[in-house]
């Protein structure tokens, strides 16, 4: 009863803002699905985002990247207003302008360009966001194999890969800005799979450009690189970028081993055994080099 007393109040509040920026009553529709916030059309214009709790600082973050994106020609939905004093919601919200647009089921061609966009930003620099860099995925194969999850044999040959693919990129390279949720769920498309919006910026941080390719199916990730390097003024090289995103899928599946099942939830890494089966799909449907030519 509570939690539905909470739900009604909120509604009331969200209401009053919208009253605000004119927007009638009946305007106001909850979207459900969000894990780190409420949201709220607000007619056909305008979105509201309530910081779920625990969630606060993620919402924070994104009012503070959200300009630098927009900046870099990013699609991307800009900010109405933002209130973090519980004055008028009895928590952190955002006022967005709203993007419309459905989940993509295959990935948009014009996602490569975004991240492009993004990533070379280098100069549009935004404090106190995360530094992410390469974790050392060796002692993670140990831990697995001692905690019976591989056999000692398998642990050699993904220590081995590992040592392979060390050898095909530079893992001291320079981090920059990244969305940090690439996924499906986080892109807006038009029916006819047009990209109209990369939406939630919580997970933004400072990392290597192949963690922006980590939450995509590899197939996807195949599909959109030539064209990443093609819009990047970074230089870039293809088989370089592939190695670290195969890096980032493989140590990403190991760490995942472990975890106890997800059911319910619609991202396709949520499974336990996802990301590993879905190296082995990739792999398995003899990809074009250089991807053929990182096993």
């Amino acid at each position: 009863m509570d939690d539905v007393r909470r739900a009604d109040q909120l509604l009331e509040q969200v209401v009053g803002v919208a009253a605000r920026l004119g927007v009638r009553p009946e305007e106001v529709v909850e979207v459900t699905g969000g894990v780190a916030n409420r949201g709220f059309g607000l007619g056909d214009r305008m979105f509201v985002r309530v910081a779920r709790a625990g969630f606060e600082a993620d919402l924070r973050k994104e009012i503070a990247v959200i300009p630098v994106a927009r900046a870099a020609g990013v699609l991307t939905p800009g900010i109405v207003e933002y209130d973090e004093s519980r004055e008028v919601i009895d928590a952190p919200y955002v006022v967005m302008g709203r993007v419309h647009g459905i989940e993509p089921t295959d990935v948009p061609a014009e996602l490569a360009e975004q991240l492009a966009r993004l990533h070379d930003g280098a100069g549009l620099a935004v404090p106190g966001l995360p530094q992410d860099d390469w974790r050392d995925p060796w002692p993670v194969i140990d831990d697995l194999a001692e905690r019976g999850f591989l056999d000692l044999g398998t642990a050699k040959w993904l220590a081995d890969w590992f040592s392979r693919l060390a050898e095909r990129f530079d893992r001291d390279q320079p981090t920059v800005l990244i969305h940090g949720d690439v996924a499906a769920h986080n892109l807006l498309v038009t029916p006819d799979g047009e990209l109209t919006g990369l939406i939630d910026w919580g997970d933004a941080a400072y990392a290597p450009r192949a963690v922006d390719f980590a939450k995509l199916p590899l197939e996807h990730v195949a599909a959109i690189l030539p064209d990443y390097v093609r819009h990047s003024t970074a230089g870039l090289r293809l088989d370089e970028l592939a190695a670290g995103a195969v890096w980032l899928h493989l140590d990403w599946a190991l760490g995942k081993l472990p975890a106890a099942p997800w059911p319910g939830q619609r991202h396709w890494t949520a499974p336990p055994a996802s990301r590993i089966l879905g190296l082995l799909r990739f792999f398995a449907g003899n990809p074009p080099e250089p991807w053929s030519g990182l096993t």
